[in-house]
């Protein structure tokens, strides 16, 4: 391997997807469900090994990744000290027995994850993905409160798992399974001020939002009598990196507070330094009940986490030996191990600062590519989660989902990985590690801009 491999510019050696690429897909399709992964003459390439901001591909094809795999590298791909941390604890303890006789690295990351968690917020319940911790959260909503029921966003993604599918706000996956899912959720329109209901205007979107809510909340019948939480990404991430107004946070704490609901914080792709702040929550000064984590959390080994306060957590049983909400793998001691050194990474490395301060830079040159470009309707984000919205006609903002399409597959040529989004899938989602060099965003973000320059003159 390279010694730049991880800080290079991309290498090209075969047009991808290449011919071990196209090997691949063919044999995945004859052995994995058809509904998994994506297919195509053009799509995909297919992974060997990654480090840093760079991925090579089976045919020897180098990319500058701007998607740190779903969000989960922030500190880059196989950072050598999460990897030591994992070979380490693979070699001296490779699984224990969570809820029964826990592994001692277990009791460290509970401690570290308190530590870190916004103030207040103490207990965790351990997990092995993202949707797995909100179902826990979802669990402790009903143990804490008594409700089965929650508030949650159209467009909200929390996970694929049944409850967690049950309170996103995504139709197009709940439909196929409608007969089977509960009625978990009462849905509310996002505070997306581009394609809000309520107009365009941030103030405005704002109180209409925080107004319903409220309507909702407190309209007599058994529908808003069994909500006892309010579940909400902080940011929209896969939704469309949609940020809402400042004041709706706060505004959905004081609602919380003033009805005895809880708050739940979805930080499964916006914790651990992905907005320029350890938690999204931050950039307003809220502090939720419950939040969830988990994909940043590593680095990129499988774990993720519920964390509350204690008023909260406390109303969970005491363990008699049989506990209600466990797993086989809970507080897996290599995933404890990564954790506890993506977190030292994350801290020793300012790593959060970068995030804050080069997503700034990047978003500034995005929104001056796209300044005059009719196909792009608005960039936003916040830290290293960036969203370009494509539209077909700025004035009727139509979604464009083939202009983002036609982004990552040509990006993928020119050895860019970008990731569409939105409820539309017309959102060109940029979500790099940390430690993507200047070089490299200065680089990516040019390919960026020739191909929407193609794709205007076309």
């Amino acid at each position: 391997m390279s010694s730049s491999f991880g800080t290079a510019l991309p290498s090209i050696a075969v047009p991808p997807p290449g011919p071990r690429s196209r090997a691949l897909a063919a044999e995945l399709a004859r052995w994995e469900s058809p509904n998994v992964t994506y297919l195509a003459d053009d799509f995909p390439v297919f992974w060997d090994e990654a480090r840093g901001a760079n991925v090579r591909d089976v045919d020897g094809n180098v990319f500058v990744d701007l998607t740190a795999a779903f969000a989960v590298a922030g500190p880059g791909h196989a950072h050598p000290r999460i990897v030591e941390a994992i070979q380490r604890q693979s070699a001296r303890l490779l699984h224990g027995m969570g809820d029964v006789h826990p592994p001692a690295v277990k009791v460290d990351l509970l401690r570290a994850l308190a530590q870190v968690a916004p103030g207040g917020l103490t207990k965790s319940v351990l997990a092995s993905s993202g949707a797995e911790a909100v179902e826990a959260a979802l669990k402790t909503a009903m143990i804490a409160t008594g409700k089965p029921r929650v508030l949650a966003f159209h467009g909200g993604y929390h996970g694929l798992t049944y409850q967690a599918l049950s309170v996103s706000g995504r139709e197009d996956f709940r439909a196929p399974f409608a007969a089977q899912l509960g009625s978990s959720a009462v849905f509310i329109p996002y505070p997306y001020p581009y394609r809000s209901p309520f107009g365009s205007d941030p103030a405005e979107v704002c109180a209409m939002t925080l107004r319903l809510i409220e309507h909702t909340l407190d309209a007599p019948g058994s529908a808003s009598e069994a909500i006892g939480a309010v579940l909400v990404e902080p940011i929209q991430a896969r939704g469309g990196d949609v940020v809402p107004p400042d004041g709706f946070l706060p505004g959905l704490r004081r609602i919380c507070d003033e009805r005895g609901l809880l708050l739940m914080l979805d930080e499964i792709y916006t914790g651990f330094g992905r907005t320029g702040r350890w938690f999204a929550c931050e950039h307003w000064g809220v502090v939720p009940d419950v939040i969830m984590v988990g994909k940043g959390l590593t680095g990129g080994f499988p774990f993720a986490a519920c964390i509350g306060t204690d008023a909260v957590m406390d109303h969970w049983p005491r363990s008699t030996g049989e506990a209600l909400h466990t797993s086989t793998f809970l507080g897996h001691p290599v995933g404890s191990a990564a954790a506890l050194a993506s977190m030292s990474v994350l801290r020793e490395e300012r790593l959060v600062e970068r995030s804050a301060t080069l997503g700034a830079r990047m978003m500034a040159r995005l929104i001056d590519i796209a300044a005059d470009h009719p196909n792009v309707g608005e960039v936003r984000g916040r830290g290293l989660l960036i969203g370009m919205e494509m539209v077909r006609d700025r004035a009727t903002r139509e979604p464009a989902p083939e202009l983002a399409g036609r982004l990552v597959v040509e990006g993928l040529r020119r050895g860019v990985l970008l990731l569409g989004g939105g409820i539309h899938g017309s959102v060109l989602s940029l979500s790099p590690p940390f430690v993507l060099t200047d070089a490299q965003a200065d680089h990516a973000l040019a390919i960026i801009a020739d191909i929407l320059r193609e794709m205007r003159g076309a």
